[in-house]
Order: structure tokens, then sequence, then C-alpha cells
């Protein structure tokens, strides 16, 4: 079998070129931000506080990424660490008011570029690929 026909070839490539569309897409905009940090400011924005510990689990990313990825978004003045009380060890993350500006502001261009990478999917064409790539994590999880 030809490579090209491999699903979890067409997975991965499919994840590669929407990051690549996604990451110009971000440079047009002059957003000054990676994919990678859109991820987090929204699992922030959706789930603050949140934990590091969790948003490294939640985001499928190690730990010493977060931390890093975090210590740029906190110069940009878009995040910013809270001890968790009684644990000196750990920091809920949560956005600034600045970073919670961005992310409002550039939500509905992101939603836009997500409708577009499935346009001419149906509703329930979307739910059958949801469903189908779960299968397929929690059998390689």
């Amino acid at each position: 079998m030809d490579i090209a026909d491999l699903i979890l070839f067409q997975i991965d490539k499919t994840g590669k070129v929407v990051k690549h569309h996604s990451q110009r897409e971000f440079e047009k905009r002059g957003m000054n931000i990676t994919v990678e940090q859109w991820v987090l400011l929204k699992i922030i924005h959706e789930k603050m506080p949140i934990s590091q510990t969790d948003l490294a689990e939640f985001s499928l990313r190690d730990p010493a990424s977060i931390t890093r990825t975090l210590d740029i978004l906190s110069k940009k003045n878009l995040t910013e660490r809270q001890q968790i009380k009684g644990n000196r060890r750990q920091y809920n993350v949560m956005l600034t008011e600045e970073g919670l500006k961005f992310v409002e502001k550039h939500l509905p261009f992101v939603k836009e570029q997500r409708a577009q990478s499935v346009k001419g999917l149906s509703g329930n064409d979307q739910k059958e690929l949801t469903r189908i790539l779960k299968i397929i994590q929690a059998n390689m999880h």
C-alpha cells in the first residue's frame, strides 16, 4: 500500500497543512503569535484558571514546552501565573486583561478559518469524522 493511502499519514499531513495555513494567516493579520501559542491562549480562555500541569495535559504538550511558551506569552502581557494557595510548586495560569481582549478580538477570525477547513462537509460528515478520529485516538492511547 502506498504511504499516501495510509490513514495515519493523511491525518498527520492534514494537521501539518492546517497548522501551516493558520500560521500564514496569523502572520498576514499581524497577530505576532504562533499557532501553538494561540491554542494555549484559547484553552486558558475556556478553562481559566487552569494549572500549568492541567494545561500541559489538556494540550498534549510536555511541561517544559508549556513553561517556555507561557514565558513568551507572559512577556507579551497576554498571560500571568498565580501561585496556587498552599502549593509553592504549582501555578494557575490566567489571561491578563490584554490577553482576554486579544483572544476576543481574534476569535471571529479563527472561527472563520475553522469553518473554511470543513467547507464541503455536512454537519453529519463532521460528526462522523470526529467520531472516527476519537476511535483512532482511543486505539493509540
